[in-house]
């Protein structure tokens, strides 16, 4: 039995998409079946109904708010000061030209990690008792994207694209049609019905009716929890073949490509994928336990005096040109 400190520096659980801190609770959470005591350190406004929680103190260093008791600390985020316990620090996003990471960094993808020049790794994963069931049977009438719509590198304008080649509906979650957030943005598209910002809830209502995720991203995804989550409903994944995608999505799950004529072609035969075949595959490779027991891995490894890493991991150089033509 470990006592295992869990630090966040955003806000738990996730009121709304909140994929890091989804991650976070629930890799917690699966440590505590296992018998593990847990704490979280998070957050102002953060709160936990299964283990001890305290905000984090930004006037004092890290090591003041770490108890004596604690084993092993698991940073969701790069860590500015010398930490005094064994710990190991997950990065969620990629790195920039220059910047080093810790040599007991993990990574969430095969890819990710290569791409920092390591080969650390742990897939996220997901509690999907948390989930309503899918229902295999039931009818599929659009297509979704979901995401972050503001960030160009999520290519809304390029999932837009592929519907309207093929006459699709296609539903948006995680976008407004006038977003002011990263400049001015407005789609008059007809074929995209937007829904903004949805909690867990009514985000699920919205996969259990769609034919198949388009995310025909523009930089290298880290992980892609959208990705893991569609594929739970039984929805095939249309995107481009970068970062992790590749990686994640199997041949029987979904199709890649960098031009958007070979998707929409594609995705005129979403009902021909096997809806449980790639739900079965996201519960049994994606999912919150695997995840803890790969991450225990990592901490005992740190608690023998080994460091994940021999060296620090820095991005690579890539001359990757992005497109979706």
């Amino acid at each position: 039995m470990m006592n295992i400190l869990i630090v966040c520096s955003s806000v738990i659980p996730a009121k709304f998409y909140g994929g890091t801190e989804r991650v976070v609770w629930d890799l917690g959470k699966e440590f505590k079946k296992m018998g593990h005591n847990i704490s979280f350190l998070a957050n102002k406004g953060s709160y936990c109904d299964f283990a001890e929680l305290t905000e984090i103190n930004p006037e004092l260093p890290l090591n003041k708010q770490i108890s004596d008791n604690i084993d092993i600390v698991h940073f969701n985020q790069p860590v500015k000061e010398e930490i005094t316990k064994p710990y190991i620090v997950t990065i969620h996003g990629n790195g920039s030209k220059g910047e080093k990471f810790d040599k007991n960094t993990v990574f969430v993808s095969e890819n990710h990690a290569e791409r920092h020049n390591s080969k650390s790794y742990v897939y996220n994963g997901l509690d999907w008792d948390n989930y309503e069931k899918p229902d295999f049977n039931s009818e599929r009438k659009f297509f979704h994207f979901l995401g972050n719509a503001a960030w160009k590198v999520k290519n809304l304008r390029g999932a837009i694209k592929v519907c309207e080649k093929t006459g699709e509906k296609l539903a948006v979650i995680g976008g407004k049609r006038i977003n002011t957030s990263m400049g001015l943005k407005i789609s008059f598209s007809r074929n995209a019905n937007f829904f903004g910002m949805l909690n867990n809830y009514e985000k699920i209502k919205i996969l259990k009716l769609s034919k198949g995720f388009i995310f025909p991203v523009l930089w290298n995804e880290p992980f892609g929890l959208a990705i893991t989550e569609s594929m739970y409903y039984g929805c095939p994944v249309f995107g481009t073949p970068y970062g992790s995608l590749p990686e994640l999505i199997k041949e029987n799950c979904g199709y890649l490509s960098k031009k958007s004529d070979e998707i929409a072609e594609k995705i005129k035969n979403a009902g021909s994928f096997n809806k449980k075949e790639i739900s079965d595959y996201a519960q049994e490779n994606f999912n919150s336990k695997k995840m803890a027991i790969n991450y225990l891995e990592k901490y005992n490894k740190v608690l023998n005096g080994e460091s994940l890493n021999s060296h620090y991991p820095e991005i690579k150089e890539t001359d990757t040109k992005f497109i979706f033509e």
